[in-house]
């Protein structure tokens, strides 16, 4: 009986410039593109939304440009958008009635991942999540 090999994991891989919120829907489009065959739909739809929320909290918050790296496998995905400012650790928090639409990614990063996280660089930090559903 021969062993079922598991297919190696692909990266989608992007950088944007500071302060281009523009940006933000390229990079949504190309992610969506990258899943459209390996994800699920609804999969699809959150990691969306949440590659929205992170990339512009990186641009808005640290005004240097972001690096997202999304990297699929069979039953992972783990999408990491990278700033490059040093000593801003984000945390969510409840945001007051007062604050609008406003600070509320990390709220909802916290509540539709499966994991998610911040990882300190060199040169600032890497904030991620990951969703661990099934190939389509």
């Amino acid at each position: 009986m021969t062993k079922r090999q598991e297919s190696p994991p692909v990266r989608l891989h992007r950088r944007l410039g500071n302060a281009d919120l523009s940006g933000v829907g390229e990079v949504r489009g190309a992610l969506r593109e990258f899943l459209r065959y390996r994800r699920p739909p609804e999969e699809i739809d959150v990691a969306e939304l949440l590659l929205s929320e992170l990339v512009t909290n990186a641009l808005i918050h640290t005004r240097n440009g972001a690096v997202v790296t999304a990297t699929s496998a069979p039953t992972r995905l783990r999408v990491e958008v990278r700033d490059f400012v040093t000593g801003q650790e984000p945390a969510p928090y409840v945001p007051n009635a007062d604050d609008g639409t406003h600070g509320r990614g990390l709220l909802l990063v916290q509540s539709l991942a499966d994991s998610w996280g911040v990882t300190a660089q060199a040169l600032g930090k890497v904030v991620w999540f990951e969703l661990h559903g099934r190939k389509p």
